[in-house]
C-alpha cells in the first residue's frame, strides 16, 4: 500500500469556491464566497497540498482569478498546484511568480506536445500534465471539447518528460459522488511511471483506501469534502499520513 497525498480541491469562478457537476458550468454549487478562508480551513484540518482550478481561466485561455489565487497562497502557506487556462509560457511564469508550486497543463499540452516538451524543460518538476477524459478520451478547453486521443496512450508518450505528476480526471464521475474508475486508474498506475493523481468521483473513505492499494501518488477530493461525505482528517489517516510532498 502506498501513501496517497490528499489534495482538497478549490475550484474558482468569479472569485468564489464552487463545484461543477461533470464540468458543466450550468450545474454549479457555491460552497464559499471567500476561497482563501476555505483554503485555510482545509490546511487547519491537515491538508499539506491544495489543488486549485481557475474555471474562468479554463474558458478564457488565460488566468482570470489571480487576485483570489494570490490570497490563497498567502493565507494557506502550503504548496498549491493550479490548473485552468495556462496556455502560454508567459502565463505559466506569471503564476509561478505568484508562488504557485506546480502548474497543471491540459488543453495546449494535448494539442501541442512539442510545446509541452519545451515547457517541461524550462520548468522541470513544476509541470503536472492534466488528462481530463470522457469515456477514456481526452477532453480539452475546460471539458467543452472531446478529442479522439485515449488518455493512457497520451500519458505513455510523455513518459520521458521531467513532469512532476499526472492528474487523471474522469469527467463523467467528477462531482457526481459515484466513486472512481478503479480499473482505469489501475491501468495508469501499472503502465505509466509518472506519479498519478486521481480526480473525479471520490466519495468515501473506502475509495481513498482502495486508491492507496492501486499505487497512486495522490487523490483530489472536492464535493465529497464540501458536502461532508468524507472527513479530511480521516481521509489523511486512511491515505497513510499525507506527508508533505516536495516539488
Amino acid at each position: 500500500m502506498s501513501t496517497v497525498v490528499i489534495y482538497p480541491a478549490i475550484d474558482l469562478r468569479g472569485g468564489q469556491c464552487v463545484r461543477l457537476r461533470q464540468g458543466d458550468y450550468n450545474q454549479q454549487t457555491v460552497f464559499g464566497a471567500d476561497a482563501a478562508e476555505m483554503a485555510v480551513g482545509w490546511v487547519n484540518q491537515g491538508a499539506s497540498w491544495l489543488h486549485l482550478v481557475d474555471l474562468d481561466g479554463a474558458r478564457a485561455g488565460h488566468p482570470v482569478n489571480g487576485e483570489t489565487i494570490r490570497r490563497i497562497i498567502k493565507s494557506a502557506r502550503v504548496p498549491c498546484q493550479l490548473g485552468g487556462g495556462l496556455r502560454s509560457e508567459e502565463s505559466i511564469a506569471e503564476v509561478l511568480g505568484w508562488g504557485i508550486s506546480r502548474v497543471i497543463l491540459g488543453t495546449r499540452a494535448i494539442q501541442d506536445p512539442s510545446w509541452l516538451e519545451v515547457i517541461c524543460q524550462h520548468f522541470p518538476s513544476q509541470v503536472v500534465l492534466g488528462l481530463d477524459a470522457r469515456q477514456g478520451r481526452l477532453a480539452t478547453h475546460g471539458w467543452l471539447e472531446t478529442s479522439d486521443q485515449m488518455a493512457w496512450e497520451f500519458a505513455r508518450r510523455c513518459a520521458n518528460l521531467p513532469l512532476a505528476a499526472l492528474v487523471y480526471t474522469d469527467i463523467g464521475r467528477d462531482g457526481m459522488l459515484a466513486g472512481p474508475d478503479f480499473d482505469t486508474l489501475t491501468q495508469f498506475a501499472e503502465s505509466v511511471a509518472i506519479p498519478t493523481i486521481a480526480s473525479g468521483g471520490v466519495t468515501t473513505l473506502e475509495d481513498v483506501g482502495r486508491l492507496s492499494q492501486v499505487g497512486l501518488a495522490g487523490c483530489i477530493i472536492g464535493r465529497a469534502l464540501y458536502q461532508g461525505q468524507v472527513d479530511l482528517q480521516a481521509a489523511i489517516e486512511v491515505a497513510g499520513g499525507n506527508p508533505l510532498a516536495t516539488n
